[in-house]
């Protein structure tokens, strides 16, 4: 709320001239005067009037800021969306870690995205929408992907060593060659995934559904944790191994 002031008129300048020697005039006239001009711009409507109209216009401004927000937030993931596709087929992260997460972080789904042999390691995408997505031969150590639809995904030869995978859907994955060394698996669902030749070495496979997994012939089971009952069992019966070196 604008409080404005009305000042009281000046003193002649005889009365206020008062009691100040010769030297101190020319200061005490330019005091005199200021106070002459504020005293005619506080009765001046015309100022009181620009001063509502610059309030007037910071509340325009907000009220505009909020109604483009959708907007702004398609351009974001329009440009997030492009250095994803303008990356495709190159190595290393071409910012692609940042327009990942950040889409995810909105609630974008990642349906079909194509990150093949691109540098994603630790990348945080919890609960992401990956289904179809094609991560093959991308580096993803590290990586938070507890929770993601990764249903059909392409993860042949990825590298998700020290991964979380806590409860992800992997059911039809692509697993062919895919290193697993230390990842957490608790939970996931492995039906009808390809685990041809991955490396599962000290992966922790607690209460993962294994029961329809596709292929295990070649898988390196060496130490693994939490293996559920029945599991390591059948698994070498259909072709797994368990060497300490990888190979």
């Amino acid at each position: 709320m604008l409080v404005r002031e009305l000042r009281t008129r000046p003193l002649p300048w005889r009365e206020y001239r008062k009691d100040v020697r010769v030297w101190g005039l020319p200061f005490r006239g330019l005091e005199w005067a200021f106070q002459w001009c504020a005293y005619w711009l506080s009765r001046w409507a015309f100022l009181e009037v620009l001063e509502y109209l610059s309030v007037l216009s910071v509340l325009f401004a907000v009220i505009f800021y909020f109604s483009e927000s959708g907007d702004r937030r398609k351009q974001k993931h329009y440009q997030a969306w492009q250095v994803i596709n303008t990356a495709q087929g190159k190595g290393g992260s071409g910012g692609r870690i940042e327009a990942m997460q950040e889409l995810n972080a909105d609630g974008v789904p990642l349906v079909g995205v194509n990150a093949a042999g691109a540098f994603l390691q630790g990348i945080q995408l919890p609960r992401a929408n990956l289904l179809r997505a094609d991560l093959g031969a991308s580096d993803m150590r590290d990586s938070n992907l507890e929770g993601c639809d990764l249903e059909y995904a392409g993860l042949r030869y990825t590298n998700l060593r020290q991964s979380n995978l806590r409860s992800t859907n992997l059911r039809s994955a692509d697993l062919e060659d895919a290193d697993l060394v230390g990842a957490v698996l608790q939970g996931a669902d492995l039906g009808e995934a390809n685990l041809a030749r991955a490396d599962l070495r000290r992966a922790d496979l607690g209460g993962v559904r294994w029961k329809q997994i596709k292929s295990v012939a070649g898988a390196n089971l060496y130490g693994v944790r939490n293996a559920p009952e029945g599991f390591a069992d059948w698994a070498m019966k259909h072709g797994a191994v368990a060497h300490a070196d990888g190979e």
